[in-house]
């Protein structure tokens, strides 16, 4: 029988939707889901702020009565215009291992595409870089960290098949934490701290509100990143709503900042105990035990893992040393915290400045995800 390609249009669809990784992945150890109810949220757009700034259509797939795909297509207009293409991009994009329902789905982003005027196809990618991006490449036996996602094996071979060619790549990886910096980060540190008047700034939760913190985060984040990879800059209700969203949830204690002398936030690290067993026990669910186990995660029984979020420099202090500052700061939390080893966040295989950061530790490639793009 054919594959059978449904738009999702009521809120039974879409928890359907939500729910269809659950099914897929449910004897995979390496899968660790979304938590549901974030999920459910992301993606009414009338709920999500990147609403105003995106066209967006999600899929079901069915084939014999029964759901074997899903995937949305987004027309992300801030990145089209910041990067001067026409671009619809698929994003949490699930599928059994059928090549008919790879490409239903596919095609039907293209339609989508199309009637919007769009020339290239690009993805797995979501509505902001704040959203799983990338297909796993590499190191598929081994579990997914909470803030990347994993997909099996034959992702990546239907999007060749479909003709679809590397856009772009990204690495991650174990770093093993040392009960002591090597010395030459210790002296750079100081010197760099020294030579550019620099200094730590630590943040409550009044700071992150009453101070305005969580969108001087932000912020950075836009500065930094603004010209990598389809990078989407947040316009300030999207801020507002990651400043809700993450902030409030963080433990401030790991999160380092650091500041010149007018003030002006030039570098900064955002960490979280790794929540992903906690997540995967739960199955993403937070009911009835899930707010539990992730809340003993994150503040009273660590697991072995924390995971770098972000790690942000301001272009004007970049390879100046001030990871070194940083690193310095955190390196007595996350030793008390019995920490063995941090995961990186996805990082461009391009980007040579944040690939050095990592070169006087410890550490082992993890995993490599990749973009797929081509012209329709």
């Amino acid at each position: 029988m054919s594959v059978s390609i449904k738009t999702v249009e009521t809120k039974a669809q879409l928890k359907a939707f939500v729910k269809f990784p659950l099914e897929l992945y449910k004897d995979c150890p390496y899968y660790i889901p979304n938590i549901y109810v974030d999920d459910m949220s992301a993606l009414d757009m009338a709920k999500n702020p990147m609403g105003k700034y995106c066209k967006t259509r999600k899929f079901l797939a069915y084939k014999d009565g029964q759901l074997v795909g899903r995937c949305i297509a987004i027309i992300n207009e801030i990145a089209n215009r910041d990067w001067n293409h026409a671009e619809v991009r698929f994003g949490w994009m699930d599928f059994i291992d059928d090549k008919e329902v790879s490409k239903a789905l596919i095609e039907a982003v293209i339609a989508f595409g199309k009637e919007y005027g769009m020339t290239q196809i690009s993805g797995p990618l979501g509505f902001t870089d704040f959203d799983s991006e990338g297909c796993v490449v590499e190191g598929f036996d081994d579990i997914s960290s909470f803030a990347l996602k994993y997909n099996y094996p034959y992702y990546a071979e239907h999007f060749e098949a479909l003709g679809m060619a590397k856009a772009n790549d990204w690495l991650e990886y174990r770093i093993f934490i040392p009960e002591q910096l090597p010395e030459k980060v210790s002296r750079a540190s100081k010197l760099v701290a020294d030579r550019y008047e620099l200094h730590v700034r630590k943040i409550t939760r009044k700071d992150v509100y009453k101070e305005g913190y969580g969108q001087k985060v932000f912020d950075l984040v836009n500065r930094t990143y603004s010209e990598l990879f389809d990078f989407t800059v947040l316009p300030p209700e999207v801020i507002d709503s990651y400043v809700k969203l993450y902030m409030g949830l963080l433990d401030l204690k790991f999160v380092t900042l650091i500041e010149n002398k007018e003030g002006k936030l030039v570098g900064m690290a955002v960490c979280m105990p790794s929540l992903a067993h906690a997540v995967k026990k739960s199955n993403g669910y937070l009911f009835p035990l899930g707010w539990y186990r992730l809340l003993k995660s994150m503040y009273l029984k660590y697991e072995e893992v924390i995971e770098l979020l972000l790690i942000a420099v301001d272009p004007e202090y970049q390879n100046r040393g001030v990871h070194a500052m940083i690193f310095q700061e955190m390196l007595d939390t996350l030793v008390k915290g019995g920490f063995k080893y941090a995961e990186s966040n996805a990082e461009m295989e391009t980007n040579v400045s944040v690939q050095n950061i990592w070169k006087d530790y410890q550490k082992e490639l993890k995993r490599r995800r990749r973009v797929f793009s081509k012209e329709i």
